[in-house]
């Protein structure tokens, strides 16, 4: 049995005691989370939510890319959503390599190019990376000014929260 047997098998019983009827068709919280993929942030025990409370959005970096800026606008416009967070985290592997580097190594690795993605978002400075995120995100011109958007950086050793000045 591999990996992904044993999820399935863990998903069947997880499934016996599950209802998912009483869950808001709206997030009760009213709130996104964009933050890393990695998991040595667990979301939902970090923040105190529920299935149902929150969005959360996670890639590599917690990144305001295309596709997330898509999810929020839709996030928004038709699931009410009025707060975003953005969370970045200590010891992040995007800080490690340059974008040019990665692209390089994938190349030699496997012999071929590509077109997309275009860019990994690879950065050195990690507030400054929230700061980043946050321009991205108020800059889009269907991103409203009333919509509260916070930064911050989790730490991976002791779990909590820093927040990030915009500024």
């Amino acid at each position: 049995m591999d990996v992904i047997d044993e999820v399935i098998e863990a998903n069947r019983q997880f499934a016996k005691n599950y209802s998912g009827q009483d869950l808001p068709s709206q997030p009760a919280r009213r709130l996104a989370v964009v933050a890393c993929m990695d998991y040595r942030i667990p979301i939902s025990q970090a923040l105190g939510l529920e299935n149902g409370d929150a969005v959360v959005i996670r890639n590599a970096g917690g990144i305001i890319t295309e596709d997330t800026l898509r999810s929020l606008i839709v996030a928004h416009y038709r699931l009410g959503i009025t707060d975003v967070m953005i969370i970045n985290h200590t010891q992040c592997g995007m800080q490690t390599f340059e974008d040019q580097a990665l692209v390089e190594w994938l190349e030699k690795e496997t012999g071929l190019s590509a077109v997309i993605p275009a860019h990994f978002h690879t950065f050195t400075d990690l507030e400054e990376n929230v700061r980043r995120q946050f321009r991205r995100l108020r800059s889009h011109s269907w991103i409203p000014a009333d919509l509260r958007v916070r930064g911050f950086i989790f730490n991976v050793k002791t779990g909590l929260l820093t927040e990030v000045d915009p500024d």
